[in-house]
């Protein structure tokens, strides 16, 4: 859990330090083209002032300062109507036009949403003659409009190395857990080895001594069965191959194994169609799987209750599902059930449901899911498996 709360700290900084860099971002990015776009009108008012002075001066040193001024525009977009609305000028426009008659159209139209938006300035040649007058529309200057977008930018890089990193560590978190998995589970098979070995050495020297012993085919089935969990163990570590099997006869041996070893208050029944269903699994880590799904349920009905076992035929997968009459889950524990270390007993490691996910989902390609849970009715697991198109 600590490893958790720290990939869960270190998300949380990296979602702030994102949001503090994408509002300074948006601030400073603000206030410069406020004040770029303040001084780009300005020299809008310059420049309709060098128009207005290149119609009344007459002087060439006088012209050649304003056509100075004029000419060293090379960044505003500027559209000039005269009072009847015909262009009279135009820089800085990239139109792309078949003929000058559409160029001339284009130009007017830009020039005409330019004075709809409020950027343009009137010029009167003659105060006593106010019907004579221009019009200059200007917009943004590509260096203006691209220090506006810049910031969505940067936020959506921000955001991007955000994702990443978060992936990345999630990514680095479950290549952790599968290594402590890999070695926890060789390590489990490894020292299980011996002691199995000589109990398998012991029952048969005690079949030799006391060959009419009743319990002696008990001990050799619980040796078997410690063999059984100590080879699950050593294919956790590996991907081992599934075969076409029966699931009906792994639930069967599920079923035989579970009513041996629960109270007889625990009833297990099964629904399952008539026809057997064959899909490739590996058995004994399947049945692993039915086990924990059938012991959690156990412990959840507290030892009193009923377990239903029900296997469909759903065409392109088959379900299986494990319900029981026990206390539920709460709404807010279902996400966690299947987390590593997350368990609600007062003794466990909350691995049992992790591992069966694992099995299910990496080593078979199924989905296994809380179907339905309610507190104080019971709860249902789904399991869904592709199936094999082989029957018996």
């Amino acid at each position: 859990m600590q490893w958790t709360d720290r990939i869960r700290q270190v998300k949380i900084i990296l979602v702030v330090a994102a949001v503090l860099i994408a509002v300074a971002s948006l601030v400073a990015s603000h206030y410069i083209a406020h004040d770029l776009y303040e001084e780009e009108h300005k020299k809008m008012e310059i420049w309709a002032e060098a128009m207005r002075a290149l119609n009344d001066d007459q002087e060439d040193g006088g012209m050649s300062l304003v056509l100075k001024v004029i000419e060293d525009n090379t960044t505003i977009p500027i559209v000039v109507f005269d009072s009847h609305g015909a262009v009279q000028i135009s820089r800085n426009l990239d139109v792309k036009a078949k003929s000058d008659a559409d160029r001339t159209q284009k130009i007017t139209e830009r020039g005409k949403s330019m004075k709809a938006a409020g950027r343009s300035i009137r010029i009167v040649y003659d105060d006593s003659n106010p019907g004579e007058y221009i019009d200059v529309c200007y917009d943004d200057s590509l260096m203006l409009k691209r220090l506006t977008i810049y910031p969505y930018i940067q936020l959506g890089v921000v955001m991007i190395f955000v994702v990443v990193a978060i992936f990345a560590l999630l990514t680095s978190k479950r290549a952790e857990q599968n290594k402590v998995w890999v070695g926890l589970s060789k390590e489990t098979a490894h020292q299980l080895g011996t002691p199995i070995s000589s109990l398998m050495a012991w029952t048969e020297v005690l079949k030799e001594n006391y060959p009419g012993d009743d319990l002696l085919p008990e001990m050799e089935k619980d040796v078997q069965r410690l063999q059984l969990i100590a080879e699950r163990f050593s294919k956790i570590g590996s991907l081992p191959e599934p075969v076409p099997s029966s699931l009906k006869d792994v639930m069967t041996h599920v079923v035989d194994y579970m009513d041996r070893r629960t109270s007889q208050k625990v009833v297990i029944t099964t629904v399952f169609p008539p026809q057997d269903i064959i899909v490739k699994i590996n058995a004994q880590l399947f049945e692993w799987v039915i086990e924990n799904l059938c012991k959690n349920a156990v412990d959840a009905m507290e030892g009193s209750g009923t377990i239903t076992l029900f296997m469909q035929d759903e065409g392109e997968c088959v379900a299986i599902e494990v319900s029981d009459t026990g206390k539920g889950i709460r709404k807010k524990d279902i996400g966690n059930v299947f987390k590593p270390g997350f368990t609600t007993k007062k003794r466990g490691w909350g691995l049992g449901l992790s591992l069966a996910k694992r099995i299910v989902e990496e080593y078979h390609r199924g989905k296994i899911y809380v179907k339905s849970s309610e507190v104080g009715r019971g709860t249902t697991f789904r399991i869904e498996l592709r199936q094999s198109r082989n029957r018996r």
